[in-house]
């Protein structure tokens, strides 16, 4: 079953960029990055709101009383910023560098949040082989960057 995961995770992970091409498109048709970022909002909570019924999820909103205001917003306005931010920058750094970038800040921030246990089920702790491919992964954007 983990085989199954790490390659849904990995094709979810290819999908970014052409998320990020697609939504760059639309930025510069409607020549506005903050309304093609609405609009992409929009049409993900339309696309849930018409998948959840197929599923057996359900919602008590009693137990959203018992969730932070950080844990009910923050995901929001941080997938704002980024689906924002990557629009605008794309059509400036190019596909390679940008999302090169947004690996190398999510595994960075990753192990950091792994190792000080911070919104994680199981801490990993930063070893020597951790801190290489965290290495090797900024050395990779930088020769995307140079070349």
């Amino acid at each position: 079953m983990r085989i199954v995961w790490l390659l849904l995770i990995f094709l979810c992970g290819t999908l970014l960029p052409v998320q990020g091409g697609l939504n760059a498109k639309l930025a510069k048709s409607l020549a506005s990055p903050l309304y093609a970022s609405m609009i992409c909002f929009m049409v993900g909570a339309i696309a849930m709101a018409i998948y959840i019924p197929f599923t057996k999820e359900t919602l008590s909103w009693q137990l959203l009383k018992g969730s932070s205001i950080t844990s009910i917003t923050g995901g929001g306005i941080i997938g704002a910023l980024f689906i924002t931010a990557s629009m605008m920058a794309l059509p400036k750094l190019g596909m390679a560098l940008t999302f090169g970038l947004v690996v190398a800040g999510q595994v960075i921030i990753s192990v950091l949040l792994d190792h000080y246990n911070i919104l994680v089920a199981v801490p990993h702790p930063i070893n020597v082989w951790r801190g290489l491919g965290v290495l090797l992964i900024i050395a990779g954007v930088a020769i995307v960057e140079k070349f």
